[in-house]
């Protein structure tokens, strides 16, 4: 969430950044009303401050005068102090509201994007910065797409999944949960040994938390959520693992805190038609394993080329082809500053698949979990969040299904052999 007084001092900043996301000028608008209602607080503050003081003074020399017997002038204390008061509720009233309204508009403000973003409103307009070099693999003759694959080898069950759920809740059995199985571990020992923390949250979420990472009230349409209990599906193990530090003031020395989580994540929307969701392009359940980084302001950006590298290795030891791109304002989320985004090369689809992003927050996320520290001076900062996808395992297992398959079956990485304890699908 935006603070107010960085609004005030970085208006045109703010402005411009909502235009680069592709925000109206009617939206951008509502810069200026936070402004507004926020001189409207200011006032009705300082003025109820003053009553308020004044009612205390007159309430401190009542009990006074009535003990020396000056009841008449007692009396007509008690009554100034009445009127005070009564006058004293307009002020409460508009201060409660503009506070309200402040808070609100505020909520459906996205982060301002970093100097670094591309101008741009769609993925079409995203910037490659790093781009395979290497030859794309050379499949053998009448290769699958991964969902034939999986039915052919009997690793991957589609029709299952619909049975017993729906659409886009794939069933893995065999050899496919055991290469499942086995990737979340590579990427839990990766990030362990990376200096990670492992956690493992809960997979539903309440309202707060949502609020905290700014997925709420962003992202409801995607969020499965029970309206019994009032909690939601987690989409990512980034909400419960970021509000770990919600509500708490750490010290510099704290610097840098390092959670990974593994979890399985639900998301409602269907995105679009045809390949683009067929096989495990696109599903509403899917594992990721997530980093999540709580890091000093000063220090925040240079973490992050730190964990886009550190995805970057993953991929490598898999012997993936991959591309890495930065997101133009109009296809950030809504909470971040500067993402990254992983794409992987999925051949016999000859597609690129996205598979990770990286994000830096900067203060976003920390200003709406009151998530703070204390400077060398003693003054209390906002610290700055970042995560990043390490990996999401639905693309990931299309793209090794695909680029590895064989005569014989699919190939397994000599990375992932320990884990799987099998070196073909067969």
């Amino acid at each position: 969430m935006l603070q107010v007084k960085v609004i005030r001092e970085n208006t045109d900043l703010i402005k411009a950044g909502l235009k680069k996301r592709g925000y109206n000028e009617e939206a951008i608008k509502s810069i200026d009303e936070v402004i507004r209602l926020d001189d409207i607080r200011k006032a009705a503050q300082t003025s109820l401050d003053a009553k308020l003081s004044e009612i205390k003074k007159h309430s401190d020399s009542i009990g006074s005068l009535f003990k020396s017997g000056k009841t008449q002038e007692a009396n007509e204390m008690k009554s100034m102090v009445a009127e005070l008061k009564t006058s004293s509720e307009p002020l409460e009233n508009d201060l409660k509201s503009a506070i309200e309204g402040i808070r609100e508009l505020l909520f459906k403000l996205p982060n301002t994007p970093h100097s670094k973003v591309p101008e741009g409103l769609t993925e079409d307009d995203n910037v490659v910065v790093k781009d395979w070099t290497n030859p794309l693999p050379t499949l053998i003759d009448n290769a699958l797409p991964h969902w034939d694959l999986a039915t052919k080898h009997n690793i991957i069950d589609f029709k299952l999944g619909v049975k017993i759920t729906g659409a886009g809740f794939p069933l893995y059995r065999g050899k496919g949960a055991r290469l499942q199985r086995a990737l979340i571990n590579f990427f839990l020992d990766e990030a362990r040994d990376a200096g990670y923390e492992e956690i493992l949250p809960p997979h539903l979420i309440n309202e707060a938390s949502g609020i905290g990472t700014g997925s709420l009230p962003d992202k409801e349409g995607q969020m499965y959520y029970m309206e019994k209990d009032n909690l939601y599906l987690i989409p990512t193990a980034e909400i419960p693992v970021t509000n770990i530090v919600r509500d708490v003031i750490l010290k510099e020395s704290d610097f840098p805190i390092k959670f990974c989580a593994y979890t399985p994540c639900f998301r409602r929307e269907a995105g679009s038609y045809g390949s683009d969701v067929k096989g495990l392009n696109r599903v509403h359940q899917f594992d990721k394993v997530e980093i999540v980084q709580v890091e000093h302001p000063d220090k925040s950006h240079q973490t992050l080329d730190q964990m886009v590298t550190y995805v970057e290795g993953i991929l490598n030891k898999l012997e993936l082809p991959y591309r890495i791109l930065r997101l133009c304002g109009g296809d950030l989320t809504f909470a971040s500053a500067l993402t990254y985004d992983f794409e992987v090369y999925s051949a016999a689809q000859d597609k690129w698949l996205e598979v990770s992003s990286v994000s830096n927050f900067e203060t976003y996320q920390t200003n709406r979990m009151k998530c703070r520290y204390k400077d060398e001076n003693g003054k209390t900062q906002l610290a700055h969040t970042l995560n990043g996808s390490a990996l999401a395992l639905a693309r990931i297992v299309a793209a090794l299904l695909e680029n590895n398959q064989v005569v014989d079956g699919i190939k397994i990485p000599e990375v992932l052999i320990p884990y799987t304890g099998f070196d073909i699908i067969a």
